[in-house]
């Protein structure tokens, strides 16, 4: 006599693993989809930023990407172009690889400010070059700064106005320019205020005419990114 093998799936375990399979599927599937927009978002970023990089591959050295939205910002806040803060960026720290960021003449930060231009002239301890014996509180409080006429600026809001500090020091040089005429057009003025020197004038201008050549390139690159 033949004994019948016993099934190891019931009918009913059968129903029970259908159940419980079609959530697990649910849930797997929408696991594979979240993955795949978030590999597709990586390799888009990384497409844009590799956009980035070729437009500006004939510069000896390149715009770091996560400033230009800081240049933009800044140059519509104070109606200067922000190619022109890059320029000044380039050439001051070569964006900020210059070690350390302060000169053999005092000027201090990302954007190299004296301090008596970055607190004001009216600082009763401000004279010659501007390197003063300013205290770093009063170099960074941006209520001292207003009551001297200084160009530091507190741009990131943390009630600090830093020339360490990338996102302050970038708008107060933007500040600076504005000041001195860029937003008026008076590019040359502004750039000779900044550094008191015809070759300074024209390396800016060099640096900023490069820039400005692809300036709406990299403009729609950013807010693709941003966006």
């Amino acid at each position: 006599m033949v004994r019948k093998k016993k099934t190891f799936f019931t009918p009913a375990m059968k129903l029970f693993l259908v159940i419980l399979l079609i959530p697990v599927s649910i849930i797997l599937y929408f696991l594979a989809l979240v993955s795949w927009q978030e590999l597709k978002t990586f390799f888009t970023y990384d497409s844009q930023l590799s956009a980035i990089e070729k437009i500006q591959e004939d510069f000896d050295v390149k715009i770091p990407t996560e400033y230009i939205p800081i240049y933009m910002d800044a140059g519509k806040e104070y109606n200067i172009p922000w190619t022109l803060i890059a320029a000044h960026h380039r050439v001051e720290t070569i964006f900020s690889t210059m070690d350390p960021l302060v000169s053999p003449a005092g000027a201090e930060g990302h954007m190299q400010f004296m301090p008596c231009t970055f607190v004001g002239w009216k600082h009763p301890t401000c004279s010659g070059l501007g390197e003063g014996n300013i205290s770093d509180y009063e170099k960074t409080n941006p209520e001292i700064i207003k009551k001297y006429g200084g160009y530091g600026i507190d741009a990131n809001g943390d009630g600090i106005a830093d020339p360490f500090n990338l996102e302050d020091a970038i708008y107060s040089a933007a500040n600076f320019l504005s000041k001195a005429g860029a937003s008026e057009g008076n590019l040359e003025k502004a750039i000779f205020q900044y550094n008191h020197s015809e070759q300074y004038v024209q390396d800016v201008l060099y640096f900023y005419e490069q820039y400005e050549s692809v300036s709406e390139e990299l403009e729609q690159e950013i807010i693709s990114i941003v966006h």
